[in-house]
C-alpha cells in the first residue's frame, strides 16, 4: 500500500520541479541519540541475561539489537557454548551508561559493566570464568543505524579506572 502511495505521489510531482532536499537529523539533539542508544543497550542486556545456552532458539531475540560482525561473532561464540554444554548464571548489570559522540549514523558510548554474579560452567560443572576476571569492566559501545534503528555495531573493552572501582 505505501508503495503505490509513493510511486502516486511521485507520478504527481514529476510535472513540478523537486524542491532541494533539506538534510534532516536523524535525532534531534545528543541526549536524544545517547537516549535511544541506551534503551537498546539495556534491553540488548535484559535480553542477553534471559539467554538459555542450553536452547538456541533463545539466541535469536538478541538479533533485534546487533548488526554486522557483532551478530555474527555472538550468534558463533553462543553457538560454540551451545555445542560445548555450558551453563549460565546470574545476570550482567549496567552500572554506567555515558553517550560519548554521535551522528546522524552512529552512537558511540561508554558502559560500566558489573560481572561479579556470572558463573559460567562446561559440560562437567566446572567454572571456566577465570579467577582474575575484574568484577567490573569497561565497554566501548558503537551503534549503526539499520532502517531507521540503532543496533550495537561493534564492543571493545578500554580501560577505565573510573569503572574499575
Amino acid at each position: 500500500m505505501l508503495a503505490v502511495l509513493a510511486l502516486a505521489a511521485a507520478t504527481l510531482s514529476a510535472c513540478t520541479p523537486e524542491p532541494e532536499p533539506t538534510p534532516t537529523a536523524a535525532f534531534a539533539s545528543e541526549e536524544e541519540a545517547f537516549a535511544a542508544a541506551e534503551g537498546v543497550y539495556r534491553a540488548y542486556i535484559e535480553n542477553f541475561n534471559s539467554v538459555d545456552l542450553e536452547d538456541p532458539q533463545t539466541f535469536e531475540v538478541l538479533n533485534q539489537y546487533t548488526t554486522g560482525d557483532y551478530q555474527a561473532d555472538e550468534r558463533t561464540q553462543l553457538s560454540e557454548m551451545y555445542a560445548g554444554e555450558y551453563t549460565r548464571s546470574g545476570d550482567l548489570l549496567i552500572e554506567s551508561f555515558i553517550g560519548t559522540e554521535m551522528s546522524d549514523e552512529r552512537v558511540k558510548a561508554r558502559t560500566c559493566e558489573n560481572v561479579s554474579g556470572v558463573v559460567l560452567l562446561d559440560a562437567t560443572g566446572q567454572s571456566v570464568v577465570s579467577p582474575d576476571r575484574p568484577v567490573r569492566y569497561a565497554l566501548d559501545v558503537t551503534f549503526t543505524k539499520v532502517d531507521g534503528e540503532l543496533r550495537i555495531a561493534e564492543t571493545v573493552a578500554v580501560q577505565d579506572d573510573a569503572c574499575a572501582g
